[in-house]
């Protein structure tokens, strides 16, 4: 398809101005959906989406979908476009809503105005996830009558607060979605010149734990020594749950190896800097690094009630309780491995103390299915597009719609691509993207297409 790769390089080229601009006036929209997803900013930001992809041949439409309690809900871009009923149907995903910005001064730009430095576009929202909505647009312009596969796409517009009605949503309106293949640009690459797969995300769920020694504070002075403070006990039942190396052993907590095998290691230097390690910390864990972020399990604890230093004073504190998010392995059940945990904790008490487990939500992992049809194709289009071999990728995070999605359309290939790369900055400040690395990801996606059709 090389021919046909020049082709549509040359339609995306003389397409670009369009899409760098697209993608401004969408970061200037502020969409931001934590000041209210059933605000008139979130319908405006549907609406110029909805607008963006009838442009390019969707048929679309606004729909405010509601809670599972009957509440008013997100405004969603539902549409379609489709050329043959006999042709497979792809579904294209992406999300509207963006990051909200809490300190614009930790910015060295406007977060609201798409401002171009160094061959990248500085905004939020640049790419999570407008550059998924730029991406949908570019490739169906570039195709244009060429397009041989059945579209439907789905807008959401409460990826960032965690889709509360997305299932609701997706369940009322099945038949809109029912597809052959579905691609969440949702996600990134290797690196803005390295195209990537996301091969799995890990899953997530949550407990709070209190540990309780005594049934009120008593001094210090007077009474330690035999008598542990719970933070005391709560920090030694945490650490029991870590062997020597650093890794999780918490027995029934499963661990897996990077789905479809480890093509590259990840460069620990790199990922030093970017999480901004301190130079005397030896990184956790053992096997290669990209097992220990996509695949393996990990803890973290993320709250913590304990008497401020500030005015603080000679007493035992009785009880303390934390919060621990445990990010599971991409194919264990999150329930599973929440039982395991509270399993755990309520039996290894250090010196007897009470500890009670309040378990809290799950979130299901997913896993790509390396041998299918749509992740062939994907990764022929992704090394046409790119000029190189692409490198698949796990995230360590997690995105529960997506293992719903294949919940509720087991039948349908998901492929996760998307248009962030190590320096993003997604939900953080300064987020930008590369230019080059969305104009390749947009042929890549027509190439994608064009290959589902055939």
């Amino acid at each position: 398809m090389s021919e046909y790769t020049d082709v549509i390089r040359e339609r995306v080229e003389a397409d670009w101005n369009r899409i760098v601009d697209l993608l401004s006036r969408k970061i200037a929209l502020r969409s931001v959906s934590a000041e209210g997803i059933t605000g008139e900013h979130m319908k405006r930001s549907a609406e110029f989406v909805a607008d963006e992809l009838r442009e390019v041949g969707i048929d679309t439409r606004v729909v405010q979908s509601h809670n599972p309690d009957g509440t008013p809900g997100a405004w969603e871009v539902v549409g379609s476009r489709m050329v043959d009923p006999n042709a497979p149907t792809v579904l294209l995903y992406a999300h509207h809503d963006v990051q909200p910005v809490p300190d614009a001064s930790a910015w060295d730009t406007d977060p609201f105005v798409g401002t171009e430095i160094d061959g990248r576009l500085y905004g939020r929202g640049s790419a999570d996830d407008g550059g998924g909505i730029a991406i949908h647009s570019g490739a169906l312009k570039a195709l244009g009558d060429d397009l041989k596969v059945n579209v439907k796409v789905f807008i959401e517009g409460e990826e960032e607060m965690g889709s509360p009605s997305f299932i609701p949503f997706i369940e009322e309106h099945a038949s809109e979605f029912e597809s052959d293949v579905i691609i969440v640009a949702d996600s990134g690459n290797w690196s803005a010149d390295i195209p990537s797969l996301t091969t799995s995300l890990r899953g997530n769920t949550c407990v709070d734990v209190t540990v309780r020694a005594l049934t009120h504070p008593v001094h210090s002075g007077q009474y330690g020594g035999p008598i542990l403070d719970a933070n005391t006990l709560a920090a030694m039942l945490i650490a029991s749950m870590y062997d020597a190396n650093g890794d999780l052993a918490v027995p029934g907590v499963a661990a897996e190896e990077p789905i479809g095998g480890l093509q590259r290691d990840l460069d620990e230097a790199n990922v030093r800097a970017d999480a901004g390690i301190v130079d005397t910390y030896r990184l956790a864990g053992t096997g290669s690094l990209a097992s220990r972020l996509w695949t393996k399990p990990s803890m973290t604890v993320i709250g913590f009630d304990a008497h401020p230093v500030e005015g603080s004073f000679n007493v035992i504190a009785p009880e303390t309780r934390f919060r621990l998010s445990l990010r599971t392995a991409p194919n264990q059940r999150p329930e599973d491995a929440q039982n395991a945990l509270a399993e755990f904790l309520t039996t290894h008490a250090p010196f007897g103390a009470e500890v009670e487990v309040n378990k809290l939500e799950n979130g299901m992992g997913w896993a790509m299915d390396p041998n299918a049809v749509a992740v062939k194709d994907a990764l022929e289009a992704m090394q046409e597009a790119f000029g190189v071999a692409p490198i698949n990728k796990g995230e360590g995070g997690s995105i529960p719609f997506i293992p719903e999605l294949q919940r509720i359309f087991p039948a349908a290939q998901v492929l996760v691509t998307g248009p962030e790369d190590p320096k993003a900055n997604a939900h953080s400040p300064n987020e930008s993207i590369s230019l080059s690395g969305l104009k390749n990801n947009v042929i890549t996606e027509a190439l994608l297409l064009a290959k589902l059709g055939k």
